[in-house]
């Protein structure tokens, strides 16, 4: 499973894979919006608090919030709702998405750093990117 972890005080953002099934267990069941601690993923994450923002299985289709189930489902959806733009008018369109339930079979899993640990991630907290517009 491939971790996009984004950093909002830095403006950075970092793909990493990780292969070893033990080391993602913590994050299994639990929902999005939800903080996680980084501390099961390695020494490197220690003392790391995560939010899960999202994620996509292994087919593509993207997780939402709201739908409190582990595995796939198709949902009636219109204006207004994510994961859907509509092309029309009053366009609705019944899509398949993914549940805000954590499980094996995602591919991409979306982090934001709520809590910086003690080491620095290279490429994650140690640059600052510039905001690019005002405020």
């Amino acid at each position: 499973m491939d971790l996009n972890i984004a950093n909002p005080a830095t403006g950075c953002q970092k793909l990493i894979e990780i292969e070893d099934e033990r080391r993602l267990r913590g994050f299994y069941d639990k929902r999005m919006a939800q903080e996680v601690s980084g501390d099961s993923l390695g020494d490197e994450f220690k003392g790391y608090v995560f939010r899960i923002s999202g994620g996509n299985d292994k087919q593509g289709f993207p997780m939402k919030q709201g739908v409190l189930l582990p595995h796939r489902v198709r949902l009636l959806l219109s204006k207004g709702h994510s994961c859907y733009r509509p092309r029309r008018t009053g366009e609705r369109k019944r899509k398949s998405v993914r549940g805000c339930i954590v499980g094996s079979d995602l591919s991409v899993l979306s982090l934001v750093v709520v809590k910086q640990g003690e080491q620095d991630i290279p490429g994650l907290t140690d640059t600052t990117v510039p905001k690019r517009l005002g405020p």
